[in-house]
């Protein structure tokens, strides 16, 4: 939790270097508070630190710069920041994206950061593959977990479970069958090349196994 609100401090204080501290403070304690929602079982602050360590490994190879990783990372705390698995028609990540925009340029972000930020959150929605930046970055760093090793991997797909656990099994199985299946259907899971390298053989195992196992009869 230290670490995240370091991340957050150093962050803010790059991109809105005219912040009130307790507008910062108030705004980092109201998205750790949504985090830690008794409803989240896997978007949660350790997937927050999970991303993190994902772009700082992108950003170590060259995939994005410094500056580009703290928009990235601002991009992280907001993605989920609205999260109920009831909603429907990407309005989870609307209303973050919303949340965003008006917590940012609150605090004085510059408005084409707080712009970046917003696209960037409302990429998750369809997690298209896209060239290159940050937006590419992102994209592989919130799908890092599909890469797991595989005990997290089976924590990562039991925890989906109970986030959704009003929905009866069958129903869930299809529908997260039909969320895997064009991960593996796409010429990559990863945007940027160092995922590809790393990432793309544990994540495509990992899909096929989830895969035969919510389709087995």
């Amino acid at each position: 939790m230290a670490a995240l609100v370091t991340w957050w401090t150093l962050d803010i204080a790059e991109l809105a270097p005219g912040a009130r501290p307790d507008a910062a403070r108030a705004i980092g304690a109201d998205l750790l508070r949504r985090l830690e929602e008794p409803h989240r079982r896997y978007h949660t602050t350790r997937h927050l630190v999970e991303v993190f360590w994902a772009l700082e490994d992108l950003e170590q190879a060259g995939e994005i710069t410094a500056a580009q990783g703290a928009i990235t990372r601002l991009a992280g705390w907001f993605h989920d920041a609205v999260y109920d698995p009831r909603a429907t028609g990407g309005e989870n990540e609307l209303l973050s994206a919303e949340l965003a925009s008006r917590d940012l340029a609150g605090l004085g972000v510059r408005p084409g950061d707080v712009a970046a930020v917003r696209a960037l959150v409302l990429a998750t929605q369809s997690h298209a593959l896209t060239r290159g930046g940050p937006a590419a970055a992102f994209h592989d760093a919130d799908l890092w977990i599909l890469s797991a090793p595989p005990d997290r991997y089976a924590e990562y797909t039991a925890q989906v479970r109970e986030e959704y656990a009003a929905v009866p099994d069958e129903a869930f199985r299809a529908g997260r069958a039909a969320i895997l299946r064009p991960f593996l259907e796409r010429t990559s899971i990863y945007a940027t090349g160092t995922a590809r390298e790393r990432w793309e053989e544990r994540a495509r195992a990992n899909v096929t196994d989830e895969l035969d196992v919510l389709t087995a009869r």
